[in-house]
């Protein structure tokens, strides 16, 4: 296929009106920074991004960063930064092309116009889809991980040294503005944490903190007035691409899209109403501003995502590969709603209700459109079962109350540490250090709760030995609820 033949603007013009963006992308501006080029930002904060302009008529554009992924930038901008999103429907697909992204950077190589553009008094919002370990946080602390390697060497790279993480390239950026004096920036973590915007602000001001800036002090007190970093939780489950959503896409648009990206119909995002600058009127699109994202944030996390893991821990050990075929098993609504239940008592009473959201889930994993790779929601499990797990299950054994579904959740994580094709994992090297040829269970049980840094459930030898006690069904392949 040519040139001629790839998504970009000129191609545009070729497609059916309802396969077009909302908006016009050469009427926007670049208005938001976004860290984090992947499939989860392009099916949901730019989405929102875009009816947002489309509705109130204002320009507001991204320029999204990539970390890592130079390849990735390349790509985007081969197709003017152009891609489709196609929402997997009972009923059947629907695709169309997302025009809100203006711009693809990828961070070291573009350092300068990065920085640039965190200085531009027109960028008001800077938004991130950088996952936990992007955060490089201590588990200890809950604050930056100064020590860790990628941390260390950009403190020690100075103001124009190569700057390889988030963190380092956010805090040189905001350190720029506040000297410049810029207008106030909102920074807008859309990861899923617990209070993912005190979490972010804290390790953005560490590492300032722990840098040689000789006005760090001043840096700090301004941007205690002019950077807010709100509290959000943001919900969509978008899959992996795979090769059949690339030709699914082509087929639906007739031009060739290298970067499209998919996911269920149902999206959320709610947001902490605590912004300093200017941002786009998301809830147009039903963003929902609340003075307390905790209720939200909590539920989600500790629902949604924590039932997640364990399907996803679960089905691999019951050689089962997506959450919907892992749903259609005897047991996986049970597992759900067991779960969903026996983490209920842990939520503000002000928050959704478990059993409704419990219901909702239900029907969303088991939409039978959506191919959600357990493998891939398994990956990085030491920091995604520290927020969405450990904190539940602390409270539950402190009140006294039994925690079985916990109990097997976390049994089926640690059995997944020990094989070969274990889920990409930033501690995998430690995981696997405990599993010793003559370690009996309990001893691993607990070498892996201190590797998540959870001490005092390493301490517990009820729940240590419970959750030994569930392995060999495990290896074995059966999930008994």
């Amino acid at each position: 296929m040519s040139a001629d033949d790839l998504l970009n603007r000129e191609a545009l013009l070729r497609l059916a009106p309802e396969l077009r963006p909302a908006v016009d992308p050469a009427e926007l501006r670049t208005r938001v920074v976004h860290f984090g080029l992947g499939a989860f930002h392009r099916a949901h904060q730019a989405v929102f991004t875009e009816q947002a302009a489309e509705r109130s008529g204002e320009p507001w554009g991204i320029t999204a960063v990539a970390p890592r992924s130079a390849a990735t930038v390349r790509a985007l901008r081969d197709q003017d930064c152009l891609y489709s999103l196609t929402e997997r429907r009972p009923d059947g697909h629907r695709t169309r092309v997302v025009g809100s992204v203006v711009g693809a950077l990828a961070m070291s190589p573009d350092a300068k116009t990065v920085d640039a553009l965190l200085t531009d008094p027109e960028v008001t919002v800077v938004t991130l889809t950088v996952t936990e370990k992007g955060y490089h946080r201590s588990p200890m602390t809950g604050g930056l991980d100064t020590s860790a390697r990628p941390v260390a060497a950009d403190l020690a790279a100075g103001p124009d040294g190569p700057l390889t993480t988030v963190v380092g390239r956010l805090a040189a950026g905001l350190a720029a503005r506040m000297r410049a004096g810029a207008p106030p920036i909102n920074v807008v973590s859309c990861d899923n944490m617990a209070d993912n915007g005190a979490a972010l602000g804290r390790v953005v001001h560490d590492y300032i903190r722990a840098s040689s800036w000789p006005d760090r002090a001043e840096i700090l007190q301004r941007m205690a007035e002019a950077v807010a970093f709100p509290a959000t939780v943001v919900d969509r489950i978008v899959p992996a691409t795979s090769d059949t959503d690339r030709a699914a896409a082509e087929a639906a648009l007739g031009v060739r899209d290298a970067l499209p990206v998919t996911g269920e119909p149902y999206r959320q995002w709610v947001l902490e109403d605590s912004f300093a600058a200017p941002r786009p009127p998301w809830e147009l699109d039903g963003a929902l501003f609340v003075p307390d994202v905790a209720p939200y944030q909590l539920t989600k996390l500790r629902l949604l995502n924590g039932s997640h893991s364990a399907l996803a821990y679960l089905g691999s050990a019951a050689g089962l590969t997506t959450i919907a075929g892992t749903m259609a098993a005897d047991w996986g609504e049970r597992l759900v709603r067991a779960l969903c239940a026996e983490v209920a008592p842990t939520l503000p009473a002000d928050g959704p209700d478990p059993v409704a959201y419990a219901d909702d889930l239900v029907v969303r994993f088991r939409n039978p459109a959506m191919h959600h790779l357990l493998r891939q929601i398994g990956t990085d499990g030491s920091l995604k079962i520290t927020e969405r797990w450990l904190p539940a299950l602390r409270e539950l054994r402190a009140r006294g109350a039994s925690t079985p579904v916990l109990e097997l959740a976390l049994a089926a994580w640690a059995d997944s540490t020990r094989r070969a094709d274990a889920p990409a994992d930033p501690a995998a090297e430690a995981l696997a250090a405990c599993w010793g040829p003559s370690t009996r269970p309990a001893e691993t049980v607990r070498a892996l709760l201190r590797v998540l840094g959870a001490a005092d459930l390493a301490d517990d030898e009820a729940l240590v030995a419970a959750v030994a006690d569930r392995l060999p069904a495990l290896r074995a392949g059966r999930v008994e609820i």
